[in-house]
């Protein structure tokens, strides 16, 4: 946009000057907002680690708006300032603020700024409009930025947590010596079936098993895809030396396997993972036999 003399708004702009002469009382009535605000989240972020990101952003902004660019925020001059905010925004995803709350942290100084431009420009009303609807154009831009940066930030947080959460939830147990168990709970996909079989071969290794229970017991369903990623850990365990039972077999489960026609491939299966254990014991050439009251006593 020009100005009647055909000078761009951004060429003869005051906020560079402005923000170099004012940068500590803005930061102070900033700060000041942002510690009354019925929105802040102090148990969130302290009051001395806000005013960190304040002072560095304020700093930084002061910075790339020296080389008069205050339209477009892709070029080099604003690399340092949106990469502050691009680890202002990962902290915060870490503590649990939303895109949007990261977001308003940059729209928040909006208001110091406004403040200052109308006592700088004082009764120039044509100069001082066309100077606030740059400045807000430009704070538009890097809270745009900073929420799309926030919101990949969040999207990676719950991503791993995911992964985490499958980890957690295929623990492999060591129920007697060379015999293993893996109870799963939920749903089996593909990307928790490839957890389930890296964990499960570890564990095979670790101990030296020959049999592993696959226990289904928590498994809400079971289709043809759940019964091919059963089949695919069955035979990856098998190539590492190790049988491999199914336990957890209901009888709305075993007439859904029968109804979908899966071939079990000659697995043992057993309703529960008592019985799979006393399968995997005689197996492995023990046998379990019951005290006698006396001998019971006696001990």
């Amino acid at each position: 946009m020009a100005d009647p003399t055909g000078v761009t708004v951004s060429t003869i702009s005051r906020l560079p000057k402005l923000l170099k002469i004012h940068e500590a009382q803005i930061l102070k009535v900033w700060m000041d907002e942002q510690l009354a605000s019925l929105s802040r989240r102090a148990g969130l972020i302290g009051d001395a680690e806000l005013r960190a990101q304040s002072k560095n952003f304020l700093s930084e902004f002061h910075k790339a708006t020296q080389s008069g660019s205050l339209e477009d925020i892709s070029g080099p001059q604003w690399a340092s300032a949106k990469a502050l905010l691009a680890d202002i925004c990962r902290s915060r995803a870490e503590q649990g603020f939303t895109p949007m709350e990261t977001a308003s942290f940059v729209l928040s100084v909006r208001g110091p700024l406004m403040d200052r431009l109308q006592q700088e420009y004082g009764n120039d009303a044509a100069g001082l409009a066309a100077e606030m609807r740059s400045s807000n154009l430009l704070l538009d831009k890097l809270a745009l930025y900073t929420a799309e940066v926030a919101l990949q930030n969040r999207e990676t947080i719950i991503k791993r947590q995911q992964e985490e959460m499958l980890e957690l939830s295929t623990p492999v147990v060591r129920l007697f010596p060379g015999v293993l168990a893996l109870p799963l709970i939920g749903t089996l996909d593909s990307a928790r079936t490839q957890i389930v079989m890296e964990n499960l071969l570890q564990k095979i290794v670790e101990t030296e098993a020959t049999i592993a229970i696959l226990d289904i017991t928590g498994v809400a369903t079971v289709d043809t895809l759940v019964a091919q990623h059963l089949l695919k850990t069955v035979a990856a365990a098998r190539l590492m030396g190790a049988d491999c039972i199914i336990s957890g077999i209901r009888p709305q489960i075993a007439q859904t396997i029968v109804h979908l026609g899966v071939e079990l491939q000659n697995v043992a299966t057993k309703a529960t993972l008592a019985d799979a254990l006393f399968l995997a014991l005689q197996r492995n050439g023990f046998s379990v036999q019951r005290l006698a009251k006396e001998s019971a006593g006696a001990k």
